[in-house]
């Protein structure tokens, strides 16, 4: 596969000198595949702008694995992921290639999304251990198949924490984690999230801050641990969590 003049050598450097993790021959070309397939159907179908070059690299690349720089050193465990929200393969199939022995299921209300992430699966070989789901987060949090059975529930998403923490942790195994990707976070959104976790049977873990490369801002991620087994109630209907947020 060509590398165009946007993918100069030096954008794979920084993304992996940053995560101290380097991918194999077979998994840099499956990240190429996956870039160039993300051009193809940008054409006929607006998926992301973050395509070319050091926004494909970092933005997307760096950002999905950075949160996991701990499981990278690692990378051969095996684990079950959820990516609630997964849009156009961000973190999710970062993680599925990044990961080899892992399970990931990406989940997601669009069926424009959902049927890209299929057809990616299976064009850079990992439709064996990735499971599209095309589907309401609240829907599938009460979906027996789904529920409590994941290690990692992942969200790399816009809404507020509070929200987000009541799609994922109905989602985890006793001892799974949740991590919540956030640009910008403060005191009070913590103490908001939480008076959220104590509704779901969970605590804040970690809060971690990364800086990513070249400047492209920086990223805090809120890792989750459930304390108890998620109450059944949780996550409430269809659109009643951004409505009525937990701890507000």
């Amino acid at each position: 596969m060509s590398i165009d003049k946007n993918n100069k050598k030096s954008n794979h450097f920084i993304v992996w000198n940053q995560l101290k993790w380097e991918p194999t021959k077979k998994q840099l070309a499956q990240f190429l595949q996956l870039q160039e397939l993300l051009r193809e159907w940008n054409k006929k179908t607006n998926l992301t702008r973050l395509v070319d070059g050091d926004d494909f690299w970092i933005a997307q690349v760096c950002d999905s694995l950075l949160p996991l720089h701990e499981e990278l050193q690692n990378p051969k465990r095996s684990q079950k992921y959820i990516d609630v929200g997964s849009g156009c393969g961000f973190p999710g199939i970062a993680i599925a290639i990044a990961m080899p022995n892992s399970n990931i299921t990406l989940l997601d209300s669009s069926s424009k999304k959902t049927t890209f992430l299929k057809e990616v699966s299976k064009e850079i070989g990992l439709s064996s251990r990735i499971t599209v789901v095309t589907e309401r987060a609240e829907a599938a949090g009460k979906n027996p198949i789904y529920r409590g059975n994941f290690d990692y529930a992942i969200a790399r998403a816009v809404a507020p924490a509070t929200v987000v923490a009541e799609y994922l942790v109905p989602f985890l195994n006793s001892k799974g984690q949740a991590l919540i990707f956030k640009g910008s976070w403060s005191e009070s959104a913590q103490q908001k999230l939480k008076e959220a976790l104590t509704a779901l049977n969970a605590k804040i873990q970690q809060s971690q801050r990364f800086e990513l490369p070249e400047e492209r801002g920086i990223r805090n991620v809120i890792r989750i641990k459930p304390i108890a087994k998620c109450p059944n109630k949780y996550p409430r209907s269809v659109g009643k969590p951004k409505k009525q947020p937990l701890g507000y």
